[in-house]
């Protein structure tokens, strides 16, 4: 899709259900799912867009996609736009899980159910990496955004430093060096 293509502009009914929808198809990682229809089906932002509503949501406190769904409703509708989005995205998982942790609690020692558990976790993982990898090559081919990406990297996986520390270094440097491009771009 090219950036021009994301221009639709849901009603309120039409952000409830699609952020419901998200909610719902969310088993095993909402990230994935809310890429996929945000971007590809419902057309609502671009995947740049996308990639930028993430990074601000994975700064601020509170769940990422959560914080999307804040962001999208207000740009659409103001913040009754941001109540329907996050109402919509939280309201059938809430029901869900409140039902499933009613039963865990008296089938908490299953073999079986800990090893499906297992599983589904293997399957999330695998979802949240494959979104990863689809955001990754949608990512400007600049020597700055290439290092921005390999020393958060490195600074969660390999140092595991604490994310609030990552981000109270990174994203002064990030918004700099972004800062100095675009300076350097605009004078050539």
């Amino acid at each position: 899709m090219n950036e021009q293509e994301a221009t639709v502009h849901p009603s309120r009914l039409e952000l409830f259900a699609g952020f419901f929808q998200i909610g719902m198809a969310g088993f095993g990682g909402v990230m994935p799912h809310a890429r996929r229809a945000l971007v590809e089906k419902y057309c609502w932002f671009t995947e740049k867009e996308f990639i930028d509503l993430l990074g601000l949501g994975q700064f601020l406190p509170g769940p990422n996609v959560g914080n999307i769904a804040i962001v999208a409703g207000a740009r659409f509708h103001g913040w009754i736009g941001s109540v329907l989005a996050l109402t919509g995205l939280f309201l059938a998982p809430f029901v869900i899980v409140l039902l499933l942790a009613s039963l865990y609690r008296y089938y908490d020692d299953s073999v079986v159910l800990n090893r499906a558990l297992a599983a589904v976790a293997a399957a999330a993982a695998g979802l949240l990496l494959a979104t990863a990898l689809k955001m990754v090559v949608k990512l400007e081919r600049r020597a700055w955004v290439m290092a921005m990406l390999g020393l958060t990297f490195v600074a969660i996986f390999w140092l595991r430093l604490p994310l609030l520390g990552i981000l109270a270094v990174l994203t002064p440097v990030s918004l700099g060096l972004g800062w100095y491009a675009l300076r350097k771009e605009s004078k050539q």
